[in-house]
């Protein structure tokens, strides 16, 4: 019998034999604790849905979890909905693989009676469902919504037959099975690339453009033979500033959403460029404090904390006015030209030496001392040009292929969603497509 609810618009365009019911007749809460803490510690995120921690570590050796003891985490079984509450607007929540525990600020719900809970992980993960959520949540902005498990529950959501369910899990699942092969495929393509491309980088920075060029020993075994009139020097030597930011304890963690001073973190360094999503922001009080890290035109900044150790990016007029976070060395170049520095910071000789000097404690972490007496080839400043122009041409065609091939991952992930809330809300004949994705498979 379909409940009395004041049906949500999108509900309106269902099936007319689906049911409608509150998540409260569908699901019951879940508050099971853990009394060892030995059980799989389990986290959620809307990129992945519910995973295994340890599965997300760096290193085998890092720790699990800050947490003195796991005891009172909340146990998980198989096909439950683990949510956290705090991000639950943003699609952070998903049916569990496994049995574990998981922070007791989140919130763990189990199906009721005969339904498919991987429907509701799909039906949940759509746009349509993460704007209800969003409604629901309380918190003045963003990073202060909360989703409480009474305002969760209210919300009304269609109930297809149970077999109907079983067959769109199983077309959701066959199609996205084919999609991630093709995502792989993508990624491989790309990486290969990017091994092309840096071999054109390191090849040139090290040897030079001219095939005809005196060679004599560079007196580092790494580099082995490099041109005869290049010189070897430290990158102290080849720079007026190496420093870092901070984050003032005035400040917190956080930063302001909208500002005149835009904040750099670790992050925000992607694809060896500055990207400026997500965006953080201090006023201009803030940035007098960090007068010391303010950035310049044509900075090389480097990351010197954590999991992406070595990413680079240089500061171009876009990114300005900007300062920086502790995560972030930024070198002003003196004498060399800033691309030409970046290209040489790429090279497998100085990510070597960036991992061998870094101490291992809850994360990587690179000295600015260490970064100041590490060697450049250094050519005549007017060749250093030359070499970047050189490269940029060279590698021209392979950076056009990355980018194709980064948009056609895009564009899949975003078909991935639109079929998902096609299939989910009865858009598709969903028996005819089984039969086609099959027959295809054979």
């Amino acid at each position: 019998m379909v409940q009395d609810i004041h049906t949500a618009t999108w509900l309106s365009s269902v099936p007319q034999h689906w049911k409608t019911l509150r998540i409260k007749n569908l699901f019951d809460e879940i508050d099971e604790r853990s009394e060892t803490g030995e059980e799989e510690l389990l986290s959620v995120s809307h990129y992945t849905g519910v995973t295994k921690k340890r599965d997300s570590l760096e290193n085998e050796d890092d720790f699990i979890s800050n947490a003195k003891t796991l005891v009172g985490y909340k146990k998980v079984a198989e096909n439950d909905l683990v949510s956290n509450i705090m991000l639950a607007w943003n699609g952070s929540l998903g049916i569990s693989k496994y049995e574990g525990i998981t922070s007791p600020a989140y919130c763990v719900y189990r199906i009721k009676g005969d339904n498919n809970p991987h429907y509701y992980g799909y039906l949940f993960s759509t746009a349509i469902m993460k704007a209800e959520f969003r409604k629901k949540s309380f918190g003045i902005i963003d990073s202060r919504l909360r989703l409480y498990s009474d305002k969760f529950f209210s919300i009304p959501v269609a109930v297809p037959p149970r077999n109907e369910q079983d067959q769109i899990v199983t077309y959701i699942k066959a199609k996205s099975k084919k999609i991630k092969h093709f995502i792989q495929k993508k990624q491989a393509f790309i990486e290969l690339l990017k091994e092309q491309r840096q071999a054109i980088i390191s090849r040139a920075v090290i040897k030079g453009i001219n095939p005809d060029v005196t060679l004599k020993d560079s007196g580092i075994q790494w580099l082995g033979d490099i041109p005869e009139h290049w010189e070897v020097r430290r990158i102290k030597n080849i720079s007026s500033v190496i420093s870092k930011g901070t984050t003032p304890s005035t400040m917190g963690a956080d930063t302001v959403e909208n500002g005149s001073i835009r904040f750099l973190k670790a992050e925000n360094l992607y694809s060896n460029n500055i990207s400026l999503e997500p965006s953080f922001f201090i006023d201009e009080e803030t940035d007098e404090i960090l007068f010391r890290s303010r950035l310049e035109m044509n900075d090389v900044l480097i990351v010197i904390a954590g999991a992406t150790l070595g990413r680079t990016g240089i500061v171009t007029e876009e990114v300005l006015p900007a300062n920086t976070n502790q995560a972030i060395c930024f070198i002003r170049p003196k004498e060399v030209n800033s691309e030409f520095l970046q290209m040489w910071l790429q090279t497998p000789y100085i990510s070597s030496l960036i991992w061998l000097n870094a101490t291992q404690a809850a994360q990587p972490n690179l000295a600015m001392g260490k970064i100041a007496e590490f060697k450049i080839l250094y050519p005549p400043i007017n060749e250093q040009q030359e070499v970047v122009e050189f490269i940029k041409a060279e590698t021209l065609t392979i950076d056009t292929a990355i980018s194709k091939a980064e948009k056609e991952i895009e564009l899949i992930k975003e078909y991935r969603e639109a079929m998902i809330a096609e299939a989910v809300l009865g858009k598709l004949d969903v028996k005819v497509h089984i039969k086609k994705v099959l027959e295809n498979a054979k």
